[in-house]
């Protein structure tokens, strides 16, 4: 007898394009945690409403961390668990770890997880997906498992309670980029404390630039390889610039940073660019301090997000590189779009440019539906829309004053973030292709 499998049903059901079944598959990951988070044995004392709970498991598989309730008052260790499992197979992406049993079971990958995998992770033509999932899984345990300990050490230093659990909680929790914590402030208590600045900044940094990066960079440094691909470059390079540049301005301008110990100043900087960047969330300084030009920065920075493959959300930083080079091939009134000396192909900077219009329409949709249905200011509703749909977790504190309607707005946008926006667009309206008619070439006054 066959064995019943989710993703071979639903292409038999007719959702046969690989997009559509991500989107399907991550439906089916919140409405599991959802029912587990809707048990009483999940919560700590009061009761949690069916929308707060649908909201945190969203949150937590779309591995963005804005919550409607405080999780370690509302959740009690089984709560946590949920949650903690939730971001965890969110971060890794749709049907990883399935393809990982089934590799290690030495059983064929079907055609449609097949599919599936390299929707997921943008993977190239020829790429070998079998390879690349065993390695992802085997990068994510060893980093994560070093965070556990690391971060387990430092805060026995602190007198932290539950230590173990809270080591392993945040190790996960910064790897997939999901800033949850079990800390009512988030991690504003370390932030002074450079072993877990440096720490959670190396897990997120590697969550961020994605499993492809990471697989090319170990394949260089064992001689397998004799230089990195050309992603590998622009999106190392990209990251390292973005993060830079916003720890500098923050450092230098931001009024309620300067009002800090230097080293504090240094370290709060560093982390609040890095937090955004990566999307993963956690914040050593009060968002709602920041200057409106520290937190435009912040807004940027957000919305440019992580990379391809990663657990980050975001535009992804090689889609605003290529989107930069042909506009830098447009002023100097070349055709040939170029980094690092190498031809960017047409269908690369299509995906780019769609990509970069459908998250700009997306993201005014979803401030202009919060501003109607929400009291607060434009500064705090159009971060928290960007936040959402970057899944970067990150908040001015109107997360837990949003309205019904407001919360379905910002689920919404954080599912749209996780699952893609170009993805999400495709998945929805994208039919059977049928031959396009074209009756002849015509310009067009730009």
């Amino acid at each position: 007898m066959n064995k019943f499998r989710l993703p071979t049903a639903l292409s038999r059901l007719g959702y046969s394009h690989p997009l559509r079944l991500v989107l399907l598959g991550y439906t089916f990951y919140i409405a599991i945690a959802t029912i587990l988070l809707c048990l009483p044995i999940s919560w700590e004392d009061e009761p949690i409403s069916f929308l707060d709970n649908l909201f945190i498991a969203t949150s937590a598989v779309s591995t963005t961390g804005l919550i409607t309730v405080n999780t370690p008052e509302a959740y009690n260790f089984f709560g946590e668990f949920v949650i903690l499992l939730a971001f965890q197979v969110g971060g890794l992406g749709y049907m990883t770890l399935g393809s990982f049993v089934l590799i290690a079971s030495k059983n064929p990958i079907s055609y449609v997880r097949q599919r599936v995998g390299n929707a997921v992770f943008s993977l190239p033509q020829g790429f070998d997906l079998k390879n690349f999932i065993r390695h992802t899984i085997i990068f994510t345990v060893v980093l994560e498992g070093i965070g556990v300990v690391l971060l387990y050490i430092l805060f026995r230093g602190q007198d932290v309670e539950f230590a173990l659990w809270t080591a392993i909680f945040h190790s996960v929790s910064a790897f997939c980029t999901a800033g949850f914590s079990v800390f009512p402030n988030s991690l504003e208590d370390f932030r002074g404390q450079v072993g877990v600045n440096l720490v959670v900044t190396i897990l997120s940094v590697f969550g961020a630039i994605g499993f492809l990066v990471a697989s090319d960079l170990w394949q260089r440094l064992r001689g397998r390889k004799r230089k990195v691909t050309l992603s590998t470059r622009v999106i190392l390079t990209f990251t390292g610039l973005l993060l830079v540049l916003g720890f500098l301005f923050l450092l230098a301008f931001d009024p309620s940073l300067q009002a800090l110990s230097v080293g504090e100043r240094i370290l709060a900087a560093w982390f609040q660019s890095m937090t955004a960047l990566t999307t993963v969330g956690f914040n050593t300084h009060p968002i709602n301090s920041l200057s409106f030009a520290g937190l435009f920065i912040i807004l940027l920075l957000m919305i440019v997000g992580a990379s391809p493959s990663g657990t980050g959300g975001g535009l992804k930083s090689t889609s605003v590189a290529a989107a930069l080079a042909t506009v830098w091939a447009s002023l100097r009134g070349s055709n040939s779009i170029t980094f690092f000396r190498r031809r960017l192909p047409l269908h690369r900077l299509l995906s780019a440019f769609a990509t970069l219009v459908f998250y700009i329409f997306a993201l005014c949709l979803g401030t202009i539906l919060l501003l109607i249905l929400q009291d607060q200011s434009f500064e705090d509703i159009i971060f928290e829309a960007a936040s959402a749909l970057g899944t970067v977790g990150l908040s001015r504190g109107i997360t837990g004053d949003l309205t019904i309607a407001g919360k379905f707005v910002v689920i919404a946008l954080m599912f749209i973030g996780r699952v893609g926006v170009i993805s999400f667009g495709v998945a929805l309206f994208q039919r059977r292709s049928t031959p396009e008619i074209v009756s002849g070439e015509e310009d067009l006054i730009i």
